[in-house]
């Protein structure tokens, strides 16, 4: 017997039956519309594996405390990156050294970005998150994102609904970035959005956005880096923001100053 659907499976109900997010009635309609779209159980299955895997990576960064201050060390030097993207990560994670916050970027931030710091902050967890999620999945060649930018209504509506608050991603294609598309990304209290964008010349960056900050605890752009990986962060509110890439710190703070504003001018 045939399990009658009362609309079409969407995007958003693939997603949602990945995360485990539907209603039991609409989960039986979505398990009989996978039963005879081979496709699309395999791209929901491969969406399960990433999540699982994700939240296995950072398990022990949510629990770890970080220190006050961390030694410099050389970083580890990550061999075909690209390509093992996962096991790049783990390297990225365990390395354990080499994190340094280093304030704000004099000249790089716009006045009213800018936060007096009269000492080096540890780098937030969030940030760190951020940039492990950058290692994982902006080497992935079939399915960088879970939905594409020819999908942007879409992808803001599902984001939106799941962090609970308006999110909308920059578009940077004045600054020569296109957007790819984005995901949901589990984050330690609650769901995360990671947007993604390319330039002409295929160099990623990920915008990572979160909600788990406190309210008032707003930051001027620090600056953070570990093996291929550069990241400017800051907080606004309870939003917590983390570009990351692999382009050097006065190109990612151009960047981030075009995120910034557009952000702000909303």
């Amino acid at each position: 017997m045939s399990v009658e659907t009362t609309q079409p499976i969407t995007e958003a109900d693939l997603h949602a039956y990945a995360d485990e997010q539907l209603p039991a009635e609409r989960r039986v309609e979505v398990d009989a519309y996978l039963a005879t779209h081979a496709d699309e159980a395999a791209r929901v299955q491969a969406w399960q594996r990433d999540n699982q895997a994700l939240r296995s990576l950072l398990a022990p960064i949510v629990h770890e405390p970080i220190p006050v201050r961390m030694p410099l060390a050389p970083a580890p030097r990550v061999l075909r990156w690209r390509i093992a993207a996962m096991a790049a990560s783990i390297a990225f994670v365990s390395a354990g050294t080499g994190w340094v916050a280093r304030g704000t970027v004099d000249g790089q931030i716009p006045p009213a970005a800018r936060v007096a710091s009269t000492a080096e902050q540890p780098i937030p967890g969030f940030a760190r998150r951020a940039a492990v999620a950058h290692v994982v999945y902006s080497p992935e060649v079939r399915r960088p994102v879970e939905v594409g930018a020819d999908q942007e209504e879409q992808l803001v509506t599902w984001l939106s609904k799941r962090l609970g608050a308006p999110l909308k991603p920059p578009h940077l294609e004045r600054i020569g970035y296109e957007l790819i598309g984005g995901r949901l990304l589990p984050g330690e209290q609650g769901p995360v959005a990671q947007f993604m964008y390319h330039n002409a010349q295929g160099q990623r960056l990920t915008l990572y956005v979160t909600r788990e900050l406190k309210q008032g605890s707003t930051t001027g752009f620090r600056f953070a880096q570990d093996g291929p990986v550069n990241v400017f962060y800051w907080i606004d509110g309870n939003f917590g923001y983390a570009l990351s890439a692999g382009i050097d710190k006065s190109e990612l703070a151009r960047v981030a100053t075009a995120v910034y504003d557009q952000l702000e001018s909303r």
